[in-house]
């Protein structure tokens, strides 16, 4: 009796290794909340969701100007009260349009397109860390929010292009069939921007304090890009310039699209002042920021809206 009573109890049998514990929630079809779909089927389930890509990005460029009086109408006044601004200070002051013909449509050619890029990398920026409660409600392809915001800036530079056929227009540019160029050159354009917007919203939502720093960096871009001036003329002022310098800056993707707008557009902007193989160029720049932009934000797929 007294032997009984003192028999230690059975020992509680061990838990099961942590390396099991993956065995165990797949044999009973569990899997890990908000996991990274492999690329392929991540491309699919982006593709699925296509129709709330565009329903999306036209929601919110129909809501940036709600509360405006002019209302959708500072979609064309913006741009044109920058190139107005650009031109005192640059083409009056500066005298950077010496040399330049036709100047105004030049200027305000530059600015759009500038703009567009502009617009979708701070957009981009944002993308995640500016809709966080969407992010942690729902389930699908984050990247949708980056590619949204590129395709909304698309169509805000689509409504200012009716303002810029008018300017052109109104400063003797024939409408040739060259004006057809400014399709491929958007299509690159906008592939180029939406990989870029990809690329700062992994960034920006990881250190929010990017979107702070990146006007300063797309300011000093917008310099170095030939927006106010004319790259191959400047080059042509200044013969000391060592010749990498000048590589860089004809090299430059912001420089090579506005280029490709300016040569499909303005008249006397001819191919002399195009970089060599512009098109190549341009095509190289949208594929590299495309593919590797997407890759880096499908790597971090399920990180995003986490603490």
């Amino acid at each position: 009796m007294t032997q009984a009573l003192h028999t230690p109890p059975a020992a509680t049998p061990a838990p099961p290794p942590e390396t099991d514990l993956a065995a165990l929630a797949a044999r009973h079809g569990l899997s890990v909340s908000g996991a990274r779909p492999s690329l392929p089927q991540y491309v699919r389930e982006l593709w699925a969701r296509r129709h709330f890509i565009g329903a999306f990005s036209t929601a919110k460029l129909t809501a940036q100007y709600s509360q405006a009086k002019l209302g959708q109408v500072w979609q064309v006044l913006t741009p044109l009260l920058n190139a107005a601004v650009y031109y005192f200070i640059f083409g009056k002051l500066m005298g950077t349009s010496r040399g330049v013909p036709d100047y105004i449509p030049f200027l305000v050619t530059g600015v759009f397109v500038w703009t567009f890029t502009q617009s979708s990398i701070m957009a981009g920026t944002r993308a995640i860390s500016g809709n966080l409660g969407l992010v942690r409600a729902l389930h699908f392809p984050r990247a949708a929010l980056p590619i949204s915001f590129a395709l909304q800036q698309l169509q805000q530079l689509l409504f200012s292009m009716a303002a810029l056929v008018v300017i052109l227009l109104c400063f003797g540019m024939p409408v040739t069939l060259s004006w057809a160029l400014t399709i491929p050159a958007l299509v690159l354009q906008s592939t180029f921007n939406a990989g870029i917007a990809m690329i700062m919203a992994r960034m920006g939502a990881k250190t929010p304090d990017i979107a702070q720093l990146m006007p300063f960096v797309l300011r000093t871009w917008m310099y170095a890009s030939g927006v106010m001036f004319s790259i191959s003329h400047m080059m042509a002022k200044h013969t000391d310039t060592p010749s990498w310098v000048t590589s860089v800056l004809q090299a430059n993707p912001a420089a090579i699209y506005i280029d490709l707008m300016r040569f499909a557009l303005i008249d006397s902007f001819h191919g002399d002042q195009l970089p060599p193989h512009v098109w190549a160029i341009a095509t190289g720049w949208a594929l590299l920021a495309g593919i590797v932009g997407f890759i880096y934000f499908w790597k971090a797929e399920e990180t995003y809206g986490r603490g």
